[in-house]
């Protein structure tokens, strides 16, 4: 049985965003921007975390769209279980990243001596 969403550095970059403001709502391009990544690469992302339970997202008022001219936005948040969930995941991640310098197959080290 999996824990939650993978771990990715993409999917820990959104993490970091909505972490940074638990109960602040963002909407998918300023999630783009704030999190450095492409929107074929976020939204994905997204729609896993909102399956897991750990985001949460609602469609903005349509008045509010129309009234200022631009699309319709779908904001998204991190639920309180997400929260926790998510800040255990990371630091999960984290401990398994290999050391700097360290590298899978055969070969020296850069600057590793001998």
């Amino acid at each position: 049985m999996q824990s939650g969403p993978r771990m990715t550095t993409p999917t820990q970059a959104v993490l970091h965003v909505l972490l940074n403001g638990p109960g602040h709502e963002h909407y998918g391009l300023e999630l783009c921007a704030l999190a450095g990544l492409p929107s074929g690469t976020l939204y994905p992302i997204l729609a896993r975390l909102e399956q897991a339970g750990w985001v949460e997202s609602r469609w903005e008022d349509p008045e509010t769209h129309v009234r200022e001219g631009r699309p319709r936005r779908r904001y998204y948040r991190i639920t309180p279980d997400g929260a926790v969930r998510s800040r255990a995941a990371i630091a999960r991640a984290q401990r398994r990243r290999p050391a700097p310098g360290w590298r899978l197959g055969p070969g020296p080290v850069a600057g590793g001596g001998s």
